[in-house]
């Protein structure tokens, strides 16, 4: 699906009356936190706001979020009636979330299941996988393969089955496979831009509204390790 670009530098890969999505750039927060950084769901409702007019209130609903440096889809609810039903749908994991990742040591099997128990650790903000359960640890799932090899890197294509914080990330990092730029996860060096080669490349659900099936892909960042995998 085409994206489209507007003078909020907003990358919008779908929108209509009841949710809009968007290509998120690295260092872009889905919401406010801490550091009062001005959050992408701030940005978003500026371009509701001004596209169709909106003199008051823009109403604008987050569905689920992506960490900071990693890039990708999110989907915004623009109806309080479609946040309720996509929060519904992503709880009960009827959203099929695909991610790349790109790492440079290779991976123990071309593809595979993982399984791990992840327990969160607030004051670092990372969590730590476990191949056993252990108090307060919530099991992690997901489904990996690699799907091209360059000369110094491996790009793997990620179905995720659970969403726990950081998953992805520790997962991967348990298996001797930190992605690229993730230096709280092992990598050697950061990324210059302070990026992380994680991409939320794929995002198939059921219109909540329309009740079509959408199957949305992102663009790659421009950069050169990434236009080298397209």
């Amino acid at each position: 699906m085409k994206t489209i670009s507007n003078k909020n530098n907003l990358q919008i890969i779908y929108e209509d009356n009841h949710l809009i999505v968007i290509n998120k750039r690295a260092g872009d927060i889905v919401q406010g936190d801490k550091t009062e950084d001005k959050p992408l769901s701030e940005i978003v409702k500026e371009y509701i706001a001004e596209k169709y007019n909106k003199p008051g209130a823009v109403y604008l609903g987050v569905v689920h979020r992506l960490d900071r440096p990693t890039t990708g889809i999110v989907v915004f609810a623009k109806t309080s009636k479609a946040l309720e039903r996509l929060n519904k749908m992503f709880k009960e994991r009827e959203a099929q979330k695909t991610y790349w990742a790109l790492v440079k040591n290779a991976p123990p099997k071309e593809q595979d299941t993982l399984t791990h128990f992840l327990k969160r650790n607030p004051k670092q903000n990372k969590s730590y996988a476990y191949e056993k359960e252990i108090p307060e640890s919530k099991k992690a799932i997901l489904d990996y393969q690699v799907i091209q090899k360059l000369d110094n890197y491996y790009l793997l294509e990620i179905l995720l089955h659970t969403g726990r914080h950081h998953q992805i990330r520790s997962q991967l990092s348990f298996i001797g496979c930190p992605i690229k730029g993730d230096l709280k996860y092992g990598f050697d060096r950061s990324n210059p831009d302070g990026s992380i080669h994680l991409h939320a490349r794929k995002l198939g659900f059921i219109h909540p509204v329309k009740k079509e099936n959408l199957v949305l892909t992102a663009s790659t960042p421009e950069n050169r390790l990434w236009e080298s995998v397209i």
